[in-house]
């Protein structure tokens, strides 16, 4: 008969569930805990990768030390009554605590103790179980690839005054990764821009790119442009997939709105063409400058500028943070054009359909308002 394995104590549970917190991998954490990766993996597994929350007990609940008590007392001869007496307790409690327990002669401490945590659990129905109007709603948004984040947002925003019709990300993400929940269907972590099975940090490692001649630095960027007091100015940069193919995002920094750029390849002579196609089809107010990493792609930089009047900024070696928001859009991109994917069977018109589908999602730094508003209000201003 094989041995029984050893169940996770409290402390070690609280420790699995810090350690995947911080973003330990499930190797790591079996080595800490002194156990397979496997059994790791199958308790995270459980609970979709979302920390269960502590219980606690009420405060007005029998304690451990209270029911020990009882069961000396018990054995001592004691009535219930002189129990009470001497625990502060009404009588009554006492008397149900035994009598649920066993009685006088079968009431043991660590039974009774683990049989009120077990009576204690109150499973809640999930809101979306419950609401099948809101659940509509979001499964509807999940399947046009809106994060849960997104959801929320604009469920706040759209449903003000109802209460009944607005759920937090985190109910979503729960009702996702935990199917005992019953809300939504598994089928819809597909539409997550993660497609992970579990809840899990993201951590992006940044980029290496070299130097370029010629370069005006961030540092040079009028104040109008750092704080996103006006729009025109855009960050740049180049996803890559499959067999060395690109494809060129650029982010309007105010509205966060998104345009791609079909290449054929990384030479700067087809990356400036395709930026000035792109950037020509813009009203002249919302061309004003182009920030880039430094990547040698845009070596011809001068004459981007020349044929757009756009003046480039190109961020410092090794800083690609200082275009937070392309970097931020080249993540939510990865959903529809992963890394393994060969980005040169993308036709423009494809890629066009993309950017529509990211510039109609709402964005949290918006105040779930979409990019496509915003530049649509841009637009009416001046217009």
């Amino acid at each position: 008969m094989g041995k029984r394995k050893r169940l996770l104590t409290a402390r070690e549970r609280t420790e699995l569930w810090d350690r995947w917190r911080s973003g330990q991998s499930l190797r790591e954490i079996g080595a800490a805990l002194a156990r397979n990766s496997g059994t790791v993996h199958g308790m995270v597994k459980l609970h979709g990768g979302i920390a269960p929350p502590q219980r606690c007990r009420a405060a007005a609940q029998l304690s451990e030390a209270e029911r020990e008590e009882i069961s000396r007392g018990l054995v001592a001869g004691m009535s219930l009554r002189e129990l009470a007496r001497q625990l502060g307790r009404s009588a009554s409690t006492i008397s149900r605590e035994v009598a649920r327990n066993g009685g006088r002669q079968a009431y043991r401490a660590t039974v009774a103790e683990k049989a009120a945590w077990a009576r204690a659990k109150r499973p809640k129905i999930c809101v979306l179980a419950s609401n099948e109007p809101l659940r509509e709603a979001v499964a509807g948004k999940l399947l046009k690839d809106w994060s849960p984040w997104q959801i929320a947002g604009w469920l706040r925003r759209t449903n003000e005054n109802d209460r009944a019709m607005q759920v937090s990300h985190e109910t979503i993400y729960r009702s996702l990764f935990v199917q005992a929940r019953g809300a939504l269907r598994a089928e819809l972590t597909a539409h997550l821009r993660s497609r992970r099975q579990m809840r899990r940090t993201l951590e992006i490692a940044p980029n290496q790119r070299g130097q370029i001649v010629d370069a005006i630095s961030i540092r040079e960027r009028p104040a109008e442009v750092e704080d996103r007091a006006v729009p025109g100015h855009w960050e740049g940069d180049l996803i890559v997939g499959a067999n060395c193919t690109y494809v060129a995002t650029l982010v309007e920094r105010q509205t966060r709105f998104v345009m791609l750029a079909k290449l054929e390849g990384k030479d700067s002579t087809g990356v400036v063409n395709a930026l000035i196609a792109r950037m020509k089809r813009l009203p002249r107010h919302l061309a004003a400058s182009l920030t880039w990493d430094r990547g040698t792609e845009l070596a011809q930089h001068k004459r981007f500028t020349m044929a757009t009047d756009m003046q480039v900024y190109f961020c410092d070696p090794r800083s690609p943070w200082q275009r937070g928001s392309n970097e931020n859009t080249n993540g939510l991109l990865r959903q529809y054009l992963p890394k393994d994917a060969d980005l040169s069977t993308y036709t423009q018109s494809e890629l066009n359909a993309i950017a529509k589908r990211l510039n109609t999602r709402p964005r949290q730094t918006l105040g779930f308002y979409t990019p496509a508003e915003k530049l649509s209000a841009c637009v009416a201003m001046t217009g």
